[in-house]
């Protein structure tokens, strides 16, 4: 009996230790020790190309990191009553500046606020570039950046300048790593760039995108909406928000050719495009600030518009290039020069100009006193023009046109006046009356009385209340004579019309249409 026990014992010892051994040697599996999820390689080998693209673009991003600041500012905004609240709302928002704070007193007084924005540090000792919209209204001693290191600095104001949206503040310190400034002249539509910021509150962000056009302008997108507001932007698609305004746009190399400064939107935040102050200006306007605390731009004193195609076929022009002058001021350097409403501007320096933000670009790098040669297109001939830029007059208001309006022609018969009606072109005119003439302050010309919408007149921007001084240089002292010379031109013959209102002068270039078909 003893040794049928011994036997048994040990073949139940011998079993125990068999199931020990398995759960032992599965115990791994039972438990999730040693479980192995997710497959052994990545589905795809990346094209060493595109391998060298993205690593392009990390080293790059890693690069120019330290480079962009985040930049928070106290504000304080004197207010004048404003019965356009809400639409200065949206202004703001364009901008990425935020509209908080107090309220602001319909009555005026001031809001307090605060905003945030962006920075790129340019220099090793702590000078900043930023937009002049982030940092304008900041209170004393209101600025503070904040490096990629998250230490947080005073900054100093050095100077601004509003036609450009650009500002130059300053923190204490040394040995910050500043960007490298790009060449103007190699960026292409079509190249990859990243935009660095600070949108939305979150540090530190990049995007990718292209170079969506170049040459950007008359948009509109001036902050304090100055006529002399320089618009030449660098278009991208790479996404930019509200605290974005005064970061970089960079090409893969890392070198800065961009300050990322307002988004085309109709919600406030990213639709599709941004639009960045070329490097070669910032780079210009950074210097000047550092320099003298202040910029010192020479003007020529004219009102100016890029020329289109009915215009150009209007004065004669083989291509449609060329900036056409809008306005002469008074006493200024344009019409000492001999510069004329209705001159087309071709060249500035030998160097030929298609837009008129190309000619505002070219004159932020001209000083005071510097001169200019102009390449004028006028009465169908070259004319070489000299031009000694001064100091753009601070009361803007004391600036009246030049407009040729106060030339007489003796030739032209005084004979009874009547309203003529334009059916082909869309407009009506009537004989001057005594209280327009003493409105625009002018001694001879027609009145428009009325444009009808969506005709020819209109879409070229003719608009009722003002007067017709002119027609293609010829003194217009009535609309019998208005209505004779427009029956010498046949159809697709282009006219110059000279127009008096209020407050401006222009010159509207209509082509003639084909007749309207009568209806009966």
């Amino acid at each position: 009996m003893k040794k049928s026990s011994v036997l048994a014992g040990g073949l139940i010892t011998s079993v125990i230790l068999i199931v020990a051994l398995i759960i032992l040697t599965n115990s791994s599996a039972m438990f999730g020790g040693d479980v192995k999820i997710g497959a052994g390689s990545p589905p795809v080998t990346l094209n060493p190309q595109i391998k060298a693209m993205n690593d392009g673009l990390v080293a790059a991003s890693n690069a120019v990191n330290p480079t962009v600041v985040s930049i928070s500012v106290d504000m304080e905004i004197k207010q004048t009553p404003n019965p356009h609240g809400d639409e200065m709302k949206e202004f703001f928002k364009f901008f990425g500046q935020p509209y908080g704070g107090e309220a602001p007193d319909d009555q005026g007084g001031s809001q307090h606020s605060q905003a945030s924005g962006s920075g790129v540090i340019i220099s090793d000792d702590g000078y900043i570039l930023t937009n002049n919209h982030v940092v304008e209204h900041a209170s004393d001693d209101g600025i503070k950046v904040t490096t990629l290191d998250k230490k947080v600095h005073k900054a100093k104001l050095i100077g601004t300048d509003p036609l450009t949206d650009l500002a130059v503040i300053k923190i204490e310190g040394s040995n910050y790593l500043p960007a490298h400034f790009g060449n103007i002249e190699e960026v292409k539509i079509g190249e990859l760039v990243i935009a660095v910021g600070n949108p939305l509150g979150l540090n530190s962000t990049v995007t990718m995108g292209i170079i969506s056009a170049i040459g950007r302008g008359q948009l509109n997108l001036s902050h304090n909406r100055d006529r002399y507001s320089v618009e030449n932007f660098i278009q991208t698609d790479a996404a930019i928000n509200p605290g974005n305004s005064g970061g970089g746009l960079f090409n893969l190399e890392g070198s800065l050719i961009g300050i990322n400064t307002a988004i085309a939107t109709q919600t406030g935040t990213y639709i599709g495009y941004g639009f960045a102050i070329p490097v070669d200006l910032a780079k210009q306007v950074a210097l000047d600030l550092i320099r003298d605390g202040k910029i010192s731009r020479g003007y020529i004193g004219v009102e100016i518009r890029t020329i289109d195609e009915v215009e150009a076929k209007a004065v004669g022009l083989d291509k449609v290039e060329g900036v056409v002058v809008g306005k002469v001021l008074e006493n200024s350097p344009a019409e000492k020069a001999g510069l004329e409403m209705g001159d087309v501007i071709l060249d500035i320096d030998g160097v030929k100009v298609k837009t008129s933000n190309e000619l505002q670009s070219k004159l932020v790098f001209r000083k005071v006193g510097d001169e200019i040669k102009l390449k004028v297109w006028r009465d169908g001939k070259e004319l070489a023009k000299t031009v000694k830029l001064k100091a753009r007059p601070d009361d803007k208001t004391s600036i009246s046109a030049k407009s040729g309006d106060n030339e007489n022609d003796e030739d032209t018969p005084k004979s009874k006046d009547e309203v003529v009606k334009f059916d082909d072109l869309g407009f009506t005119v009537e004989p001057m009356k005594k209280d327009l003439k003493e409105t625009l302050e002018i001694e001879s010309g027609i009145g428009i009385k009325s444009v009808e919408r969506y005709s020819v007149a209109a879409e070229r921007g003719l608009i009722p209340g003002g007067a017709i001084t002119k027609v293609d240089k010829q003194v217009v002292t009535s609309c019998e004579q208005l209505k004779k010379y427009l029956s010498t031109k046949k159809v697709g013959d282009a006219i110059r019309i000279y127009v008096k209102y209020k407050d401006s002068s222009r010159i509207v270039a209509i082509e003639v249409p084909e007749k309207k078909k009568s209806k009966n």
